[in-house]
């Protein structure tokens, strides 16, 4: 019985690690256990100094919020203070739990008898109540800064990587030699901390607050995760940074629209959104698809020939700009009409104004997937949510 059972681990390994899925022909495991540079060649063993990564970066979160992020927030005004608490009553608890938390006409004038209650009233207890379940703004504020904080910081040191990089001069650099490119140190810890923080996402998701996508967005945060694991493992690392590094430049501006609209600082949210928009069209649909698509379709067949986990790879790459594209037409669409809405009439002119943004930014925004890789993004290899 044990024989039949470790025959069929080992089967089942070699499936999983079948070096005719993962790898160019005529390139075996053995051939990528050379030493090269720096740290050698990708391993997936490599993978496992991420979980206490992910630990670390999870307690510096915590320390970063308590005593940077929320000084930060009482300092522009945020109160340290929950929603006004409705007063306790056990039917109308029951009828917000089990039946509706917008009760019509008909329900609130029963009600209204039951209770001997004026309907104004309880629809003000309804209306506490809901707010009660809303997660306190100093909260959101310190979990949007400490994102802010992280996606600020890895794209500078994204950038600052790539600069001395000759595949960010000469992207056909990512496919010369592959998979024999050795992987240095600084693209070993570039890597090691994006795929980090997003296992730190995926363990705090189920102790933060409670959000109304929160099952999409650990599949999300397990998509992105994937991502990135897919492309270390393949050695896709150069290409992979790239992304990364496209996709982190429009997360940090995102966030940063959120603490401008946490703050009540509704003109700096307003073009803070304008500029994330733009960025977020340029990278999404301008250089994504015809610069990182264009080499890992057109230049990655000319220069290695298609293989199995090639095809993979390409179609995720493909399903993240096909999100993309719904994404900026979503963001497209919901800020024309939020402008529209927004023209106030002065003496003698019509001006348009972006304060409707507001409301648009705690609607929609909030609610996108940030980062940043969601299934955005290979940042889905790598959009976060409030």
């Amino acid at each position: 019985m044990a024989t039949t059972a470790a025959g069929a681990l080992g089967l089942l390994w070699g499936w999983l690690w079948s070096e005719r899925f993962w790898l160019p022909q005529n390139v075996s495991w053995a051939d990528l256990e050379g030493p090269g540079d720096g740290y050698g060649y990708p391993r997936a063993r490599h993978i496992l100094s991420v979980f206490p990564v992910a630990a670390g970066i999870f307690s510096v979160r915590l320390l970063f919020e308590r005593f940077i992020a929320k000084p930060c927030a009482l300092h522009v005004g945020i109160q340290d203070s929950g929603p006004y608490q409705a007063q306790p009553n056990a039917i109308l608890e029951k009828v917000f739990i089990s039946i509706t938390k917008y009760p019509d006409e008909q329900r609130l004038k029963g009600l209204s008898k039951q209770l001997d209650w004026d309907v104004r009233k309880i629809q003000c207890w309804f209306r506490h109540r809901r707010n009660q379940d809303k997660p306190p703004t100093l909260t959101k504020f310190c979990e949007s800064m400490w994102r802010f904080t992280f996606y600020l910081c890895i794209f500078c040191y994204g950038i600052r990587f790539l600069w001395s990089s000759p595949w960010f001069w000469d992207i056909r650099q990512c496919w010369h030699s592959y998979p024999y490119q050795p992987l240095t140190s600084g693209l070993y810890y570039y890597y090691m901390m994006e795929l980090a923080f997003y296992w730190s996402l995926m363990f705090s998701q189920f102790i933060d607050i409670k959000r109304k996508d929160f099952l999409i967005m650990f599949l999300h945060h397990l998509a992105t995760i994937g991502l990135i694991t897919f492309s270390y493992i393949n050695n896709m690392v150069r290409v992979g940074t790239l992304v990364m590094c496209l996709h982190d430049v429009s997360d940090f501006l995102l966030e940063a629209a959120k603490l401008a609209n946490y703050a009540k600082y509704q003109r700096l949210c307003d073009t803070l959104f304008v500029i994330f928009s733009a960025v977020f069209v340029v990278t999404r649909l301008g250089i994504y698809p015809f610069w990182i698509l264009n080499t890992t379709f057109f230049e990655s067949w000319e220069m290695i020939g298609p293989y199995p986990s090639w095809w993979l790879f390409n179609g995720l790459l493909l399903i993240l700009q096909f999100l993309h594209v719904i994404w900026s037409y979503l963001i497209m669409r919901i800020a024309f009409k939020a402008l529209i809405r927004g023209k106030v009439t002065y003496p003698g002119r019509i001006r348009p104004r972006l304060c409707t943004l507001h409301s648009f930014l705690t609607s929609f925004l909030f609610s996108m997937p940030g980062g940043s890789w969601t299934v955005s993004s290979f940042a889905c290899v790598k959009g976060r949510s409030q």
